[in-house]
This record gives structure tokens, C-alpha cells and sequence, in this order.
């Protein structure tokens, strides 16, 4: 996951390569087809988890052989990581592009915000947010695909805490708020909004998360400081 600054997003690259004619084709279709696969796994796993994420379920949905899967992933794992990392591009495009088209400091960080609700409302994964549901798929389950949910809740969380202190530096937020302890409780908000709205069905959980992270935020938000107009000299008599 990217951090709140513009350059930290992830880019297409545009090469040489990929501009010449029919010698390359062969392999972009293979890239697209790849992605394709991907983007079906993605949402497989966000409606019945990661761990029920095989060649052979995903296979079936797609209608393809498995060894047609096999060309593509050697194993389950090898599967399952290249979906955490396909997530995560559909969740940095969603949440973090908007959110850079806003100004530094508190326009930003309630961007990121305002997306990762809307994210939620417009179903973007399809069983809730993905890393909601791996996180707590994995939370006590040790090996490469916890570990690599973990660098990439670390890496969101840590770029909560900067956007927050860039919010500081801008002059936006108090400066003697902890940005960890606000991104704790923004994700905490998050997550629990997402339990809500999905397993509870609860139809006015966003608006409420909504609410609840605009009154955190405008508690510690710093009002401009408005200038008295001079005194205007009474006429003489």
C-alpha cells in the first residue's frame, strides 16, 4: 500500500516492448488474460475467503481447465499471494488515486477517508473490504500469505499516519495529536463499519462511520485563525 504522497503510487509502465506489433502480441494477451484470471480470483476470495481460494474452485468459475491454471500459478499459494497482490492494486486505485487530487493536509486525509466509505457503499469487492476479511482470515494463521496481509495492513496504516501528520505540518490538525492514535481509531471505525454493513445488514452503518469520523476529525482540526479588521479613526468634529 502506497503512501499519502503523490509519486508513492504505482504506475503502468509504458515500454518499448510493449509498443511493437504482432512479435509482442502473444505475450499481452497473455498479461490480460492473466489479469482477468485475477480480477475473478479476487472477488472469488472476497465472497468465500482466501483459503477456499484453489486451482481447482477457481477453475470451475471460470469455466478453464486446471491446467490451463497451472501455466499460470504453480500451486495454491503461489495463487493466493498473486490475489492479495491484485487486491491491493483494486485498493490503492479506489482509495489513495481519488484522495491525490485533493490538497495536502486535512483536504487529503478526509478524501481518504470519504473513499474508503464510498469504496465500501459501491461494493468494489464484492464480499466487503477485502483486507478486512483477510485480516481477520489470517490474524492467527503463521506463513507467507499472513505475513504478506500484514506488511500490507502495516503499509495502510502507516499511510494513515502520515497523511495525519501531514495534516500537522500543514497546519490543519492540532500538532500535539499522536497520528498513530488517530489512524488507530479511523481503522477502527473502518473495520467496524464494514462488520456492520455486511454481517448485520445494517443499512445506516456508513452514514454513521461517516458521522463518527467527521466529528474525530473536526475535534482536532485547527480554524483558521480570523484577523480583526483595524479600527476605523471616528471622524473629527
Amino acid at each position: 500500500m502506497p503512501s499519502c504522497e503523490r509519486t508513492s503510487l504505482p504506475t503502468p509502465k509504458t515500454t518499448a516492448a510493449s509498443l511493437r506489433e504482432p512479435v509482442e502480441a502473444p505475450r499481452q494477451k497473455g498479461g490480460r488474460t492473466r489479469q482477468s484470471i485475477l480480477d475473478k480470483a479476487v472477488d472469488l476470495a472476497s465472497l468465500e475467503g482466501l483459503e477456499g481460494l484453489t486451482i481447482g474452485r477457481l477453475a470451475e468459475e471460470l469455466k478453464m481447465s486446471k491446467s490451463g491454471l497451472f501455466a499460470h500459478f504453480g500451486s495454491k499459494e503461489d495463487l493466493q499471494l498473486a490475489t492479495i497482490e491484485a487486491a491491493s492494486q483494486r485498493y490503492i486505485r479506489e482509495i489513495f488515486a481519488p484522495a491525490l487530487d485533493e490538497a495536502r493536509g486535512y483536504p487529503r486525509l478526509l478524501a481518504i477517508c470519504t473513499a474508503w466509505l464510498s469504496y465500501i457503499r459501491r461494493s468494489v469487492f464484492p464480499g466487503g473490504c477485502f483486507f478486512a476479511a483477510a485480516s481477520f482470515e489470517y490474524d492467527s494463521r503463521p506463513g507467507p500469505i499472513r505475513d504478506r496481509i500484514r506488511s500490507l495492513m502495516n503499509d495502510w496504516i502507516g499511510a494513515l499516519e502520515k497523511a495525519v501528520l501531514m495534516a500537522q505540518q500543514e497546519g490543519h490538525l492540532d500538532r500535539s495529536l499522536d497520528p498513530a492514535q488517530l489512524a488507530f481509531e479511523l481503522n477502527a471505525l473502518f473495520f467496524g463499519a464494514n462488520f456492520a454493513y455486511y454481517l448485520r445488514d445494517d443499512e445506516q452503518a456508513l452514514e454513521r462511520a461517516d458521522r463518527a469520523v467527521r466529528t474525530r476529525l473536526e475535534a482536532v482540526r485547527l480554524q483558521p485563525v480570523k484577523r480583526r479588521a483595524p479600527a476605523t479613526k471616528r471622524a473629527a468634529r
